[in-house]
């Protein structure tokens, strides 16, 4: 599914608090008041936007991606969506970058949750090994961990679960009504997200027609452009393949000497400048 349901719409402390104990398990004294959502929105213009990001005090800052197609580009990203997220933190906090005091950051981490299929898992992707493999020298790099499942019954395993229902659903009854009800039964009768999407059922069912509209857009889009794209392939296949043909014919009549070069060019199709330049060559 191209766009999401955000998992922390509404009560969004809570599920950011879940998360984020799912992610650090061994911070027990956090509590929702020490986090803060960061996550890019760009709500005027078409422009930067992540899944999302959440700052735990002033020490962590963690940027979390969602992908069911496997790309190594999310790297790139993450790096913008983190530069982008400090330069709020220092117009928010009136940083001053040309001091000469040394400012403090909170330490950043990278997490992408894969919900497709791929045979090789690796626990992490890297801007080095993805894009500079041979470089002995590289003065920037960033580790992305990929998250494939959380414990069971947290917060990302029932995300992952939700996501593959949705694949499943989307599948088997396109980007239907039909599809959004299956969904959601299926999904509360796991007790996958039941409890949030019990409670907002009419709500996310009017969120996800909107996103299915979206999607079945630009699927729609995505197919107009592969069809265009074949068609012109097959065009100037054709016209290539003719131009062969006319080059073939021509090489074929030079050879026999039973024509001028001017009689070639009117039976081919070509130019007298073509003719005469194959009959140059031969």
């Amino acid at each position: 599914m191209g766009g999401k349901i955000s998992l922390i719409d509404g009560e969004k402390f809570i599920y950011l608090l879940e998360l984020y104990r799912a992610l650090h398990p061994e911070d027990k004294v956090s509590t929702e008041k020490d986090i803060a959502d960061v996550t890019i929105r760009n709500v005027i213009t078409d422009n930067m936007y992540n899944d999302l990001g959440f700052r735990v005090g002033k020490t962590l800052l963690i940027l979390i991606e969602a992908q069911s197609t496997w790309s190594p580009n999310i790297i790139i990203r993450e790096l913008m969506y983190l530069m982008q997220t400090y330069n709020n933190y220092f117009t928010e906090n009136s940083v001053d970058l040309y001091a000469s005091k040394k400012i403090e950051l909170p330490k950043p981490e990278f997490y992408v949750i894969f919900t497709g299929e791929r045979k090789e898992k690796k626990d992490y992707i890297s801007l080095k090994e993805e894009f500079f493999p041979n470089a002995k020298d590289l003065q920037v790099d960033v580790r992305t961990k990929i998250l494939y499942d959380g414990k069971k019954g947290d917060i990302i395993n029932q995300y992952v679960s939700f996501a593959k229902v949705c694949n499943d659903q989307i599948k088997k009854h396109k980007y239907t009504k039909e599809a959004i009800k299956e969904i959601l039964r299926i999904c509360i009768g796991k007790n996958v997200l039941a409890e949030y999407l019990k409670s907002r059922e009419v709500e996310i069912m009017d969120i996800m027609t909107a996103l299915f509209d979206e999607d079945e857009i630009n699927r729609r889009y995505l197919l107009r452009v592969k069809r265009e794209s074949l068609q012109e392939g097959l065009q100037q296949g054709m016209q290539q393949g003719k131009a062969e043909a006319q080059y073939t014919i021509a090489v074929n009549l030079l050879k026999s000497k039973n024509m001028s070069i001017t009689e070639i060019a009117l039976a081919t199709g070509l130019s007298v400048d073509e003719v005469q330049s194959l009959s140059n060559t031969i």
